[in-house]
């Protein structure tokens, strides 16, 4: 899963069917150890060796009060580990899923052999928290294994349900935060994971024939899958990518009241920032192109955007003032 936002604000970062969340272990009758036994080498050593110091996003940075830090990074860890899984550049699919179920499995107690799974299992532990939101981003990375392309931007959104508003609804758990607020974290995770999508769209398809780009939008553009293989975007993909990317807006737009609904200031302040990254990554992807163009932040975009979006919030936060949305240019 191409993701700086699958692990969603507070930096940590489809609905496929019960079956799939509720498949055995390994097909047949393959028990976890032996499951374990078969696959031998630890999911840690599958691990691509980024770390969340590696990141171009906050990891439980020090906006985030720290007692919650470990939590998080346990958090982290679980799912780097998972996405770098189903990203691996040799492992087969069999062995991809058998590596995800094992994951989840000894999450669930069922097993003591996987480092990130059992931290994890026992920080929600500590905490009293189920681990629904990891259960979810599972599935999302299941997906990532057996899916290579989307039909339409609802097909996207339903990937998005699983890869990464989990993280920001998990977020909010940790926070003691209201369910209420999960529609507008839901937007914006959901936006931050198509920024994503759109910025590495070359990279996904070259690397793993995977593209996250609707069918129906590349062919409302007159464009086609093999253009992603391109040094610079032909005119159709172009107006595709440019399309995407205002509709994406659209739905940063409608998180914007996250911040208020909050009751957390650091938690605020945490997404205040992440939301002056997306709303920058948008703006660049409309007049950008991923294929031939730098559309990341650099380390001084990154610090003068958390320095505005942390100022904008406790401005708006001693004034008592709601968050303002815009329509999104173009929409």
């Amino acid at each position: 899963m191409a993701s700086p936002y699958s692990i969603g604000f507070g930096g940590i970062f489809a609905y496929t069917g019960r079956a799939i969340f509720s498949r055995a272990l390994c097909t047949g009758a393959c028990r976890q150890s032996e499951c374990s036994h078969f696959l031998m080498t630890s999911a840690s050593d599958l691990r691509s060796g980024k770390t969340h110091r590696d990141e171009n996003f906050p990891v439980a940075s020090w906006i985030i009060h720290p007692r919650h830090r470990a939590l998080i990074l346990s958090f982290y860890n679980f799912v780097r580990t998972a996405d770098d899984i189903a990203d691996h550049a040799t492992l087969g699919a069999d062995e991809k899923l058998r590596y995800l179920d094992l994951l989840e499995a000894e999450l669930l107690g069922k097993g003591e052999t996987q480092r990130e799974a059992v931290n994890l299992r026992r920080a929600l532990a500590e905490r009293a928290m189920a681990p629904r939101h990891a259960l979810d981003v599972l599935i999302a990375f299941r997906m990532d294994v057996t899916k290579l392309r989307y039909e339409n931007w609802d097909d996207v959104i339903h990937y998005c349900r699983y890869s990464a508003m989990p993280v920001g609804r998990f977020m909010l758990d940790v926070h003691g935060e209201s369910p209420s607020t999960w529609p507008a974290s839901d937007a914006l995770c959901a936006g931050l994971q198509i920024n994503n999508h759109l910025q590495d769209c070359a990279k996904d398809y070259k690397n793993l024939n995977r593209v996250y780009l609707p069918r129906d939008a590349l062919a409302a553009s007159g464009a086609a899958v093999e253009m992603l293989g391109a040094a610079r975007s032909p005119p159709p993909l172009r107006d595709c990518l440019v399309a995407l990317a205002r509709r994406t807006e659209t739905l940063l737009d409608e998180s914007k009241s996250l911040t208020a609904e909050v009751r957390d200031f650091r938690l605020g302040l945490e997404i205040a920032v992440i939301q002056a990254f997306a709303d920058k990554i948008v703006r660049m992807l409309k007049v950008r192109d991923p294929l031939s163009e730098r559309v990341h932040l650099g380390p001084l975009e990154l610090l003068a955007h958390s320095a505005g979006g942390i100022f904008g919030e406790i401005v708006r936060r001693t004034l008592g003032r709601r968050p303002v949305s815009r329509p999104a240019a173009g929409a």
